[in-house]
C-alpha cells in the first residue's frame, strides 16, 4: 500500500502541500490516511483482498467493476455490495440515524475518513464549549474573572506560585496596569498584565495606553486579556512597536482555558488504536 501512495498522488496531480498535509493529530499524512481507509472500504465491499501485511490485490468483483469503466467510485457506490453494507451496520452506533449523503462529504465532494470526522466533531465540541465558557465568564463577577486570569497564567507556567500570582494580578490598578507577574518561577523577568471583562471591541487607543503604561515601568513585555475582541488596528499596532505585547481575546481565552483545564472538566476519553504490524512480523 505504501508503494501506491506516491503514484496516486501523481495521478491526481496533488500539490506538495496536499501530499505533506497531516491529520490534526500529526500521526500520519492525510493522503496516507485516505489511502488506508480506501483500501479498507474496498476490502469490505469485496473489491480488494489482503494477501499479506499491507499488501492487496484486486478480486474478480473488482475486475468486473473496473471493466465497467466507472468515472468515479464513492462510498455511496459501494452500498451495492453486501459486505460494505454489513460493515456500515457494524460501525454505526445504536440509536444513531444514518446521515444524509450530502452531510458526509466536505465542500469538495470528498468523503471524510473516520479520523477526519472525529476531528471535525471534536472541533465542534470545542467551539461550543468555548462559546459557553465565554458566556459564563461575562456573566460572572469581576473577582471571578481575576481569579480565572491568575489560574490560567499559573497553569501556563507564569506567575511563580498561585499565591505569588494572586498577589500580583488585580492588586495594582496603577497607571493602566492590572498586575505584574513573574515570567518564570525565578522571577528573572516580569510580564505586565491588563485584564478587562469588556463587551466592546478593544481598539488601538486602549493598546497604546497600555504600551504607554509599560514605558512608565520600563517594561518590555505585556499581556492584554479581554473577554471581547481586538480591532484590526490594535493588532496592527502591536506588530509595529518594539515592545512585545500579546493580545488575548475572548475566543482565545476560552481556548486556553480548555487546553489548560481551567473551568472545565473531562467527561470522556477516547483512545484511537491502530494495528501493531511489528507484532505480526515473522520471526
Amino acid at each position: 500500500m505504501r508503494d501506491e501512495v506516491g503514484p496516486l498522488a501523481d495521478h491526481f496531480d496533488l500539490s506538495t502541500e496536499d501530499r505533506s498535509a497531516v491529520l490534526p493529530s500529526g500521526s500520519q499524512t492525510r493522503l496516507y490516511n485516505r489511502v488506508t481507509w480506501a483500501c479498507q472500504y474496498l476490502r469490505k465491499a469485496g473489491l480488494l483482498e489482503a494477501t499479506g501485511k499491507g499488501r492487496y490485490r484486486i478480486t474478480s468483483a473488482g475486475l468486473d467493476l473496473l471493466n465497467q469503466s466507472p468515472s468515479s467510485l464513492t462510498l455511496k457506490d459501494l452500498e451495492q455490495y453486501e459486505g460494505y453494507i454489513e460493515f456500515k451496520k457494524d460501525t454505526t452506533p445504536t440509536g444513531v440515524s444514518k446521515r444524509d449523503d450530502s452531510q458526509t462529504s466536505d465542500d469538495s465532494g470528498d468523503e471524510q475518513t473516520p479520523e477526519e470526522l472525529m476531528q471535525a466533531n471534536y472541533e465542534t465540541i470545542r467551539v461550543s464549549l468555548a462559546d459557553e465558557l465565554l458566556t459564563t465568564i461575562k456573566s460572572n463577577t469581576p473577582e471571578a474573572f481575576e481569579r480565572l486570569v491568575v489560574d490560567l497564567l499559573v497553569a501556563m507556567g507564569y506567575g511563580g506560585s498561585r499565591s505569588d500570582a494572586g498577589q500580583a494580578v488585580g492588586r495594582s490598578g496603577d497607571a493602566g496596569v492590572d498586575g505584574i507577574i513573574k515570567e518564570d518561577r525565578l522571577g528573572l523577568d516580569a510580564v505586565y498584565v491588563q485584564a478587562k471583562r469588556w463587551q466592546n471591541t478593544v481598539g488601538r487607543p486602549d493598546i497604546q495606553a497600555f504600551a504607554g503604561s509599560l514605558e512608565g515601568f520600563r517594561a518590555r513585555k505585556g499581556v492584554f486579556i479581554t473577554t471581547s475582541a481586538f480591532s484590526a488596528e490594535a493588532h496592527d499596532y502591536v506588530r509595529k512597536i518594539e515592545k512585545k505585547i500579546v493580545l488575548i481575546d475572548g475566543k482565545q481565552l476560552a481556548r486556553y482555558m480548555i487546553d489548560f483545564g481551567i473551568g472545565v472538566t473531562e467527561t470522556a476519553t477516547y483512545t484511537v488504536k491502530a494495528i501493531d504490524t511489528d507484532y505480526f512480523d515473522e520471526t
